[in-house]
């Protein structure tokens, strides 16, 4: 809204330093600073509000060391997390960009399905919370709109470099080319096109699967593309719930991918840096680090109050939503192979409660009895079985984040 406002102060009434405002770089950190007071100060009232109406978790009995001393810290502060994300976006966002409006639904509607599960949970002392189907619904529902918008909308288009040979008359156009000032890319074209990390040529068209079928096949590109949208957003999204377990390190772990999705969203909507990289130039997409620049202060916001001893829990208002987000985000600036990656410390937690359960199932239906791989699963369980304080696993788990988030950016420029 601000953005608007200041716009209008700098064209029609000419006011010196109204212009800022088109800085996108400005208005990120705007939304990052404002984020962070928001989750700071929002966040010390939420948590007396919680505590007064015993708003408290809920802890199973695992035998885990600490375990116990969880029993009643105030949970659904995702809530914070919520508001210092949406508050901001919605000051220093362009509200008429169609990617900015996407991952607002997205915010919203994970956040509303994690906050019927808590709901259920707290005041209605239902242990299981929302029926695991509805979730899943929940999260198909937010595939079907997110693949079909990103598919079928005229404004989410891409701009590829125009490749130009090196010989005859090219030769020429190609060194005319190379000395502008801004790079020369194609017609912007709707395109199911996204970014394979090490490739060489490290892109793939999601449509070409489907060519085998004939001349036209293309515009039937939605059936593999929206079902592949699903699937993302499903495994982030569960596996950002099952990785907050420990105080801090689901929190922790998502401002960590946030940074680093901030710095693909700059570059992919900026046409120096796309030219310079050599990777597509994505249109309007760089609004969107004004967005996950608030998602980054609102995690490191809520990590004050979440870091062990933990003084607040997020429930699944904070975990779904995030995760959500997460998969969204990289779906929309075409980086979602990168996810395997980038969120591996997601996709390790969510392996090791799948191979755990498959294990079991399959030892138990060969042999009897059920077996397992780890002492516990999540993964993060195991290494407090086995007797690693909580902290050290948190700090542990962190640092692998960051070392993926490093390989992950490299991946710009190594192919």
């Amino acid at each position: 809204m601000l953005y608007y406002l200041f716009d209008y102060f700098d064209k029609a009434l000419d006011l010196p330093g109204a212009g800022v405002f088109q800085y996108i770089s400005f208005r990120a950190a705007s939304s990052l600073i404002t984020s962070l007071i928001i989750s700071m100060l929002f966040g010390k009232q939420l948590i007396k509000v919680l505590r007064k109406k015993q708003v408290g978790e809920t802890v199973r009995s695992l035998g885990l060391h600490g375990q116990k001393e969880k029993e009643g810290t105030p949970t659904m502060g995702g809530i914070i997390i919520l508001l210092a994300i949406i508050v901001p976006t919605l000051l220093f966002a362009r509200l008429d960009n169609i990617y900015i409006l996407l991952i607002l639904f997205t915010t919203v509607w994970m956040g509303f399905i994690g906050f019927l599960d808590d709901y259920i949970k707290v005041f209605k002392k239902n242990k299981g919370g929302l029926a695991g189907r509805f979730k899943l619904l929940g999260q198909l529902i937010l595939g079907l709109v997110v693949g079909a918008t990103m598919f079928f909308h005229p404004d989410i288009v891409i701009k590829e470099k125009i490749r130009v040979e090196t010989t005859g008359e090219a030769s020429s156009y190609h060194q005319e080319w190379s000395e502008e000032e801004n790079p020369v890319f194609g017609e912007a074209t709707q395109s199911t096109k996204t970014t394979i990390p090490f490739f060489k040529n490290n892109e793939l068209d999601y449509g070409r699967i489907i060519n085998w079928a004939g001349e036209g096949a293309q515009k039937w590109a939605w059936l593999i593309f929206i079902p592949i949208v699903i699937f993302i957003i499903m495994a982030i999204s569960n596996g950002a719930n099952l990785t907050d377990g420990l105080d801090g390190l689901a929190t922790g772990s998502s401002a960590i991918v946030g940074a680093t999705l901030a710095i693909f969203a700059w570059v992919s909507g900026n046409i120096v840096f796309s030219d310079y990289l050599n990777i597509m130039y994505i249109p309007h997409v760089g609004e969107l680090t004004v967005f996950i620049s608030a998602f980054v202060g609102a995690c490191l916001g809520f990590l004050w109050f979440n870091s062990y001893p933990a003084q607040v829990f997020m429930g699944d208002t904070g975990s779904l939503a995030i995760g959500g987000i997460i998969a969204v985000f990289a779906i929309m600036i075409r980086k979602e192979l990168l996810l395997p990656i980038l969120c591996g410390v997601f996709l390790m937690e969510n392996l090791s409660v799948v191979m755990q359960v498959t294990w079991f199932k399959y030892t138990r239906k060969k042999y009897g009895e059920g077996r397992r791989i780890f002492l516990m699963s999540p993964l993060h369980h195991h290494y407090q079985k086995k007797g690693y304080p909580e902290a050290k696993i948190v700090m542990r788990f962190l640092l692998v984040g960051i070392l993926l988030a490093v390989i992950s950016v490299v991946t710009l420029k190594l192919r």
